[in-house]
């Protein structure tokens, strides 16, 4: 899936082909979006902004208009030029922004909806969600609070994955923060204190940041898909396991991860 930084790099592509202009053609190609009328309703709108919470795209447009995507599993967001292949199959676009020399497509995204500005500000799904890890000031007290009114026998390491505890973090960040705070994943949250849950958050945050500035997220791997390989810091043999409900494969070191 998608992680926030991911979408945060995606958005940054957007900005300077979307922000301040009129897209020349908008193309809905998708059956499902019929009814909806996408172009009907943005055409001759300009795009006001482009923006993220989390897993969660945002363009605005003028007259109260926004355009809301999330990724989930399979979906993508590209900035292509003008007459270029995309790298995915045309079959596969949802939704194309047409301006002087790019098109941007979105494919395969399961969650495309268009909402009115005041409806983002209420719809559950979105005013649930916990402060972004990639916030510039990022609200530490707000996900101390949402982590301490979740289970607190959950692990640590499935806590951080919850979208209304902490948005935008993925189960790649979630292992690398885990293994730079040097915590267990498996430690249940409740016996992780303030300042370790902080410095989870704090680990994860410079690499992230730098992804969404470069796009290039798999340097920053050190412990992520690399089970029975020595540890980078104690070469003890690296582990692998299926973790919580959803089983996600979460990696650590029990050497040093206490």
């Amino acid at each position: 899936m998608p992680e926030g930084d991911t979408i945060a790099y995606a958005a940054r592509r957007m900005r300077p082909v979307l922000v301040g202009r009129v897209p020349e053609e908008i193309v809905a190609p998708q059956p499902r979006h019929a009814r909806d009328r996408w172009p009907e309703r943005l055409g001759g709108r300009e795009v006001r902004a482009v923006d993220t919470h989390g897993k969660h795209l945002f363009v605005r447009f003028e007259g109260d208009l926004t355009l809301h995507s999330h990724l989930r599993m399979t979906g993508s967001w590209a900035v292509c030029s003008a007459g270029r292949r995309w790298r995915r199959s045309p079959r596969r676009a949802w939704l194309i922004f047409r301006v002087p020399g790019h098109e941007v497509v979105q494919f395969d995204g399961p969650v495309l909806e268009l909402m009115t500005e005041s409806r983002t500000r209420f719809d559950q799904r979105l005013t649930g969600l916990g402060p972004d890890v990639l916030a510039p000031e990022f609200d530490g007290q707000r996900f101390l609070r949402r982590l301490r009114e979740d289970d607190p026998t959950r692990p640590i390491g499935d806590a951080l994955l919850d979208q209304r505890t902490l948005a935008g973090m993925g189960n790649l960040w979630k292992v690398e923060a885990c293994w730079g705070a040097e915590i267990d994943p498996w430690r249940p949250a409740g016996r992780v204190s303030d300042e370790e849950a902080l410095a989870l958050v704090e680990a994860a945050r410079p690499g992230m940041a730098e992804s969404a500035e470069t796009g290039h997220q798999d340097r920053h791997k050190r412990i992520y898909g690399r089970a029975g390989r020595p540890c980078p810091r104690c070469a003890s043999p690296i582990r692998v396991r299926g973790q919580w409900e959803d089983n996600r494969p979460t990696f650590w070191c029990p050497g040093c991860q206490r």
